[in-house]
């Protein structure tokens, strides 16, 4: 399969996965498979008022699954790409290119690693917290996931699954706008990795994967090597 060729896939289903947030299933023709590592994306051409609109979307399902690619994302107020996306119905079309992106896990990582998800940043950290598990890691796994309303919180069932399987594997929920009836934690998410990442102790030999939409995604990588954390163990995809 070439990156630079379009293909075409069909929505086979489609799930609300929050009040603003969908999961779209696509299959390709039976004739074509798209090889591809936990975290790279596909770049969609939509159809725009004036011209197409390219767009990009993380494979949030994983390699080894034998089903459709899931593309999960929410709907941006004045976004014309996910405004097209939310009016499109199982038995569409939707054109692409790739996978692109070197924001990839092909392996358990050799070292304590600590992945990031600002909403659905989730999407792209999910294939890749599985692939490392898949891979038996000798080193801790955490997530620290961030969202406005709890709501919000994606793949909860996989995630708390995850934590019963695999003793290394274990996550923090943030909210930074709770309703009255979350009894988490509440907060920002950039002062929580602040907190318990850079002033609790001096341990700088963990790596982080940090995914999210806009500047909160460069305000953590810089907080994290400003601290001493070396450049190449702070990796990060910004949407």
């Amino acid at each position: 399969m070439s990156h630079s060729e379009i293909y075409e896939a069909v929505i086979e289903h489609i799930v609300e996965r929050a009040p603003d947030t969908r999961s779209f299933f696509l299959r390709p023709p039976a004739d074509q498979h798209l090889t591809f590592k936990p975290g790279q994306f596909l770049s969609f051409q939509l159809p725009g008022d004036a011209k197409t609109l390219t767009r990009a979307y993380t494979i949030a399902s994983n390699p080894e699954d034998a089903g459709p690619l899931e593309i999960c994302l929410n709907l941006v107020p004045n976004g014309p790409g996910s405004r097209y996306l939310f009016t499109r119905r199982v038995g569409d079309l939707l054109s692409f290119t790739g996978p692109w992106g070197a924001f990839v896990v092909e392996q358990a990582p050799q070292a304590e690693s600590i992945f990031i998800a600002d909403g659905t940043g989730i999407a792209a950290l999910r294939p890749m917290i599985q692939r490392a598990l898949h891979c038996s890691p000798q080193f801790p796994l955490h997530l620290v996931y961030g969202t406005g309303r709890e709501e919000g919180l994606l793949y909860r069932e996989d995630i708390e699954k995850w934590g019963k399987e695999c003793p290394v594997f274990t996550w923090t929920y943030l909210v930074s706008d709770p309703t009255e009836n979350w009894s988490g934690l509440r907060g920002s998410l950039l002062e929580q990795v602040k907190r318990r990442y850079v002033q609790q102790d001096e341990n700088r030999t963990r790596h982080f994967y940090i995914c999210g939409i806009g500047k909160l995604v460069l305000q953590l990588r810089d907080l994290l090597r400003k601290a001493g954390y070396e450049r190449r163990a702070v990796k990060y995809e910004k949407w």
